[in-house]
């Protein structure tokens, strides 16, 4: 009996053992946070993470998040050469994934694309045959859709960077969360048009952030007509001003939305400009 329940426990640990790591990403000999940049060269709706490194011999190079981990197979340990992120790799299913390499001195090749088998980490193998480290930079881009936006960073504790529409962005992640909802109303008018034609006339506005800063906005138009609504994901905020990626009730148009709010949660103005790259609608609205 007592040999039965020693192989027993013998075997929770070995499964313990087991889960622990498929849990772990695996040892690493170096690993750092790549830093957090908004490069001008990058096109909007795009992540984009520039790894350069310092390689002598052969490493193993994974790129979760924002995080990069790397094992060396042969040689001295990798050094960082300055990588960075606009926004982390999604750690969900990565629409649009690109893999260039920009410089290197031997061979880079990507060995595992982002996938629930590993984690959704970018896979790479360096091979550098040639004497002392070697300069490596490759690219890894990918679509950011709404559900990117609101995604944490992973908790960094750097300083918020400014972004080029003069917004900060917060430290550590490209999305928004706070303790409670907010709802914003105002009593305006505006307009907005299709493709510069005759536009529709816009009446009071609502608007609804969660916790994860998901956002919906409604706008009621003239004559009692169906309301022009827009769901997104804020990207930005500073001083009243609010910046959201949205997209039309249909899921057609999408683009950025500017909102402006008082003290008292009132709406003070919103501009949008969505487009599907053929049709494009312009919303401009304020106060009244």
């Amino acid at each position: 009996m007592l040999d039965v329940m020693k192989l027993i426990a013998q075997g929770r640990m070995a499964a313990a053992l087991l889960m622990l790591g498929a849990a772990l990403p695996g040892l690493a000999d170096t690993h750092f946070q790549a830093r957090r940049t908004t490069p001008g060269d990058v096109p909007a709706g795009k992540g984009q993470c520039e790894i350069r490194l310092l390689v002598d011999k052969e490493v193993e190079v994974s790129v979760r998040g924002d995080a990069v981990a790397i094992r060396t197979i042969s040689g001295r340990d990798a050094r960082d050469d300055g990588s960075e992120c606009n926004a982390p790799l999604p750690d969900r299913d990565v629409v649009g994934f690109t893999f260039e390499v920009v410089d290197s001195r031997k061979e880079v090749r990507l060995v595992g694309e982002p996938s629930r088998h590993n984690g959704f980490a970018a896979m790479v193998r360096i091979r550098d045959r040639a004497s002392g480290e070697g300069r490596y930079h490759f690219r890894l881009v990918w679509t950011i859709t709404a559900s990117d936006y609101g995604r944490p960073g992973g908790g960094s504790d750097r300083s918020s960077s400014r972004r080029e529409d003069n917004f900060d962005r917060p430290a550590g992640g490209t999305g928004f969360s706070w303790n409670n909802n907010v709802s914003f109303h105002g009593k305006g008018q505006g307009m907005a048009s299709m493709n510069g034609a005759a536009g529709l006339g816009l009446g009071e506005v609502a608007i609804e952030i969660d916790r994860g800063g998901k956002l919906v906005a409604s706008f009621r138009t003239g004559g009692g007509g169906q309301p022009i609504s827009f769901t997104g994901q804020v990207l930005a905020s500073e001083g009243g001003r609010w910046k959201v990626d949205v997209t039309t009730g249909d899921r057609r148009l999408r683009g950025p939305m500017y909102i402006s709010v008082d003290d008292r949660q009132a709406v003070n103005k919103v501009t949008a400009e969505v487009t599907d790259g053929s049709d494009r609608m312009r919303l401009n609205w304020d106060r009244r």
